[in-house]
């Protein structure tokens, strides 16, 4: 059922919602919207309320300038009030640090899980992301939204070969529209690193997923987010990259968060 809800600054948020039982809300990560993350509905709905929903500035929701990382915390209040004033959350990648923030944050949330959020863990990491940030923000203020893609995408690891043959692809044009997105998640990672502090002040049990064959920096980065939270949980899926499956990964979700 499509819905939306108004965000405490006047934007709509629009949302998704299936299932029913406790609320579990799922926050995408960068370059999608909440129809990426949707699919996970499918393992979860029989026994969650399972809510997905487009983040601010992308896909069916409204936008307000200036952008700040509380105006999404606060739309994720939003939210877990239009779904009955409690929820989980399950965020993927930036996504999943957006969700670490609003459980710090002190919203009424039972659980958080998240999926290899790329917290830079390496020597170097805060200087690679540095550099990241002043050439996304200057291609983004020219609006270069295609250059702005394919930093992000070299960000990710991703080879010089597929970046240029996916700017020929059918899905470029739809990439450069979500591109301006793109400084929102960079403002939602900080500065890259992990934010030990905040992390320790979560009060609620995470868990922190990630694939066998993902990169080991972002193993490390997510078994760091367990060990950092008071009450965290490491999970590695065998077989799994980046690209989780829904069907591998909601098994663990509904466990989790049915405990």
């Amino acid at each position: 059922m499509d819905k939306n809800t108004i965000s405490h600054d006047g934007t709509s948020i629009a949302y998704q919602s299936s299932g029913q039982g406790p609320a579990v809300i799922l926050v995408s990560g960068a370059m999608s919207t909440g129809a990426t993350v949707a699919p996970l509905a499918v393992p979860l709905a029989d026994r969650f309320r399972v809510v997905s929903y487009d983040r601010r500035g992308r896909g069916e929701s409204g936008d307000t300038e200036p952008y700040a990382v509380e105006r999404e915390v606060e739309d994720l209040a939003a939210l877990i009030e239009a779904v009955g004033g409690e929820a989980a959350l399950y965020g993927v990648s930036s996504g999943g640090a957006l969700a670490l923030e609003a459980a710090a944050s002190g919203l009424p949330v039972r659980q958080v899980a998240v999926y290899e959020v790329p917290f830079a863990v390496y020597e170097g990491g805060a200087k690679e992301r540095a550099e990241y940030t002043e050439r996304l923000t200057e291609a983004l203020a020219e609006g270069r939204h295609g250059d702005a893609v394919e930093l992000f995408l070299r960000l990710t690891g991703m080879a010089e070969q597929m970046i240029q043959g996916a700017r020929q692809s059918p899905m470029w044009p739809g990439l450069e529209t979500i591109a301006p997105s793109l400084a929102y998640d960079n403002a939602v990672m900080g500065d890259g690193l992990l934010p030990r502090d905040r992390l320790a002040s979560i009060a609620v049990p995470v868990l922190a997923v990630a694939g066998s064959v993902s990169p080991a920096w972002m193993r490390e980065a997510t078994r760091a987010v367990a060990q950092t939270v008071p009450e965290g949980t490491y999970r590695s899926l065998e077989g799994q990259t980046h690209m989780v499956e829904p069907d591998v990964l909601g098994p663990v979700l509904a466990e989790f968060f049915g405990a």
